[in-house]
């Protein structure tokens, strides 16, 4: 980020991606740029949050990555939440990453959203809880082993 100016953006890829600075006191789309101590306080909680209730509990080898995507997207940002100007808890978080169509994002933005798309994946379409058990769901084939009236059944997964 040394060498890249905000007025100077640099095409790459026959103009797919761009690399634009941008400072962002907001969140997503910058919305609520005059509540940026709010979105650092909410990544310190969310963080703790995951990793005191939820990191314990991963029993599945697709949601430790999930999980581990998730955490350092929230400390990415966070990270320039906390040291970057104008000060603690105020800081700007740095996008450089621009699609066509698309707002300018950064790496912690990918980490985040492909760790939501990992969580709903793996919950609502696979049906893995963090623990590695599997949902059987309604509808669903039983096992084979004589329960597949209990639809409620949790299966190792």
């Amino acid at each position: 980020m040394t060498h890249l100016e905000p007025l100077a953006p640099v095409r790459l890829l026959g103009g797919l991606l761009t690399l634009r600075l941008i400072r962002n006191p907001g969140a997503a789309f910058s919305q609520g740029q005059r509540f940026t101590y709010v979105f650092a306080i909410a990544a310190i909680a969310v963080l703790s949050f995951v990793i005191i209730k939820l990191v314990p509990r991963i029993g599945h080898p697709a949601w430790a990555v999930a999980i581990g995507l998730l955490c350092a997207g929230v400390a990415g940002n966070l990270t320039d939440r906390l040291f970057r100007p104008p000060g603690v808890l105020r800081g700007h978080v740095i996008d450089f990453l621009e699609l066509p169509y698309w707002p300018v994002f950064n790496v912690a933005d990918m980490c985040i959203t492909a760790a939501a798309i990992m969580i709903m994946f793996l919950s609502v379409v696979r049906g893995i809880a963090i623990t590695g058990q599997r949902h059987v769901r309604a509808g669903h084939r039983g096992t084979g082993d004589g329960d597949d009236h209990d639809r409620s059944r949790i299966a190792r997964g």
